[in-house]
């Protein structure tokens, strides 16, 4: 996890949040560093995460993990990890036969967009069990990510009853938190992608996005950073908060500051 992101968001490994769904977004970036630094944070917590990852392997998260401070083979072995490898499981699903409905299901079908088997496989690893295993503070469910559902020709809308029966169990019922990647495009014509976020949007309590330089491509600052804090129940005025910085991305580390405050400009 990255230090100075957690002072930036006043939270830490020793308190975190219950009940929350974060939204983290990029446009014209790469903001796959956030996606490491919740998974490694909520394993610090000592939380039991199910990780939907969708995009690279195990390996590569594994490899990021390390370089973090936490070991995902550990994790999983010792059951404070269910990973959900999407580019290997997809091939199980066409090459090998299941008696029971496999999570990935949805890519045998005709019309994509039936993810319940997804959602079974998330309420199954994150449910509450017996005494015998450890007691993890609080279950998290970490998505990377939600856009490659509308690739494999999923709608915005099943994507959003998918999150939201999610959020009804692992954020209500589990008392646990939901975090989710999802990619802004950018094009205006995009209706699918501009549904899912402005669904996931309003429901959420933390949005992170991250965004290119308007400037274009600059070797000592990587991106902007904007975080909102928002109280999906308040009126707009009140339940809303938002901070800008800009941000450099290390090998261990990603450092954070104020816009036209980089080091290397001063």
């Amino acid at each position: 996890m990255f230090p100075e992101l957690n002072n930036l968001l006043n939270i830490s490994p020793d308190r975190a949040e219950q009940g929350k769904l974060t939204l983290l977004c990029d446009a014209k970036t790469d903001g796959s560093f956030l996606v490491h630094h919740f998974l490694s944070f909520y394993l610090r917590a000592n939380c039991k995460v199910c990780f939907l990852a969708l995009v690279q392997s195990f390996s590569h998260y594994n490899i990021v993990g390390q370089k973090l401070g936490v070991s995902l083979t550990v994790a999983r072995e010792r059951g404070q990890l269910v990973f959900l490898e999407g580019l290997k499981s997809s091939m199980d699903v066409f090459f090998q036969a299941h008696k029971e409905p496999h999570p990935l299901q949805f890519l045998r079908e005709v019309n994509a967009g039936n993810l319940q088997p997804l959602f079974e496989f998330v309420r199954e690893a994150l449910k509450p069990v017996d005494n015998r295993e450890p007691a993890w503070r609080c279950p998290v469910l970490l998505v990377d990510d939600l856009s490659l559902l509308l690739s494999l020709g999923v709608g915005a809308v099943a994507v959003l009853d998918f999150v939201h029966y999610c959020r009804a169990t692992v954020c209500c019922e589990f008392k646990g938190n939901v975090v989710a990647l999802v990619h802004d495009s950018g094009d205006g014509e995009d209706e699918e992608n501009d549904i899912l976020l402005n669904g996931l949007s309003h429901q959420s309590h933390l949005i992170l996005r991250t965004e290119g330089l308007s400037t274009g491509f600059c070797r000592d600052v990587h991106g902007q950073l904007k975080i909102l804090w928002r109280r999906p129940s308040q009126p707009t005025a009140q339940r809303d908060r938002s901070l800008i910085y800009q941000y450099k991305i290390q090998d261990k580390n990603v450092s954070f500051f104020a816009k036209g405050m980089s080091p290397a400009v001063l």
